[in-house]
């Protein structure tokens, strides 16, 4: 299926790798000009350079802290002067630390905050102006399926991110009609992240070891496996596309099956 993003300028937060990454993959292999940021310059770079060979679109990799709302400024300035344009905004962060409430202390809360909400008010809100000027606008917000169904051990992850969903719920009516809002819901991916969360277990004694803790989170997913980041970008990439172009304010879940709610 041709997703009808040839020659299109999208933006992608937090994508140096995991989901982020492979949301700009998707879009870079169906012909859309990429811009990604990331927190440290050689992934940043790296990343860069792997996506220059995946597709015909310009490719722009730029070092940005997205908890800081001068580097977002920045990125989303840079981007649109590059490309001379934003048609599709990809939103993605780092997850914050896993724990349980009590082992939380209040710069974990704002810091998670930054993160996972503040990082997308500041894209969508310096991004905005472009996208209303864009003939097939649209923004993709990556959150987690913890806001639908908490996950133990992820109190920070199952709370903040709860704000997100609420945004773009309230944005898809307001900038609608010019720009359509989706929200993905990812289940456990193969991602640095879930890698993090499964050597974290092990060293708690809650998994004997790496591959008992990959089971632990394979174990509710009825397709009987985790899923390759790919398999969420290739999503995205849809979502961003004139392809869905009846679809706004969706929470689609990406998860094998695995929510109940």
């Amino acid at each position: 299926m041709d997703l009808e993003l040839d020659g299109t300028k999208a933006l992608c937060t937090a994508a140096s790798s995991g989901l982020g990454y492979a949301s700009a993959e998707a879009l870079a292999e169906e012909g859309a000009s990429v811009a990604i940021c990331g927190r440290t310059e050689g992934h940043i770079q790296s990343a860069g350079e792997r996506l220059r060979e995946r597709g015909p679109g310009e490719v722009l990799a730029v070092q940005a802290d997205i908890t800081d709302p001068d580097h977002v400024a920045a990125f989303v300035e840079q981007t649109a002067d590059r490309f001379g344009g934003i048609d599709h905004v990809v939103t993605s962060a780092g997850g914050p630390p896993s724990g349980a409430f009590l082992e939380m202390d209040h710069d974990d809360w704002y810091r998670a905050y930054d993160m996972l909400v503040m990082s997308v008010v500041w894209t969508l809100r310096e991004s905005h102006p472009h996208l209303q000027e864009s003939a097939q606008g649209s923004v993709v917000a990556i959150t987690s399926r913890t806001v639908r169904e908490v996950t133990d051990g992820l109190v920070l992850s199952n709370a903040v991110r709860r704000s997100v969903v609420g945004l773009v719920q309230t944005l898809a009516r307001e900038f609608a009609p010019e720009i359509r809002v989706n929200t993905v819901l990812p289940g456990p991916h193969e991602t640095g992240r879930i890698e993090d969360l499964i050597e974290a277990a092990v060293d708690r004694g809650e998994a004997a070891d790496y591959e008992d803790g990959y089971r632990d989170w394979a174990d509710d997913v009825p397709l009987d496996r985790i899923g390759d980041p790919r398999e969420l970008g290739d999503v995205v990439a849809f979502l961003a596309s004139p392809r869905a172009s009846f679809v706004n304010g969706a929470r689609l879940a990406v998860d094998g099956g695995s929510l109940r709610s």
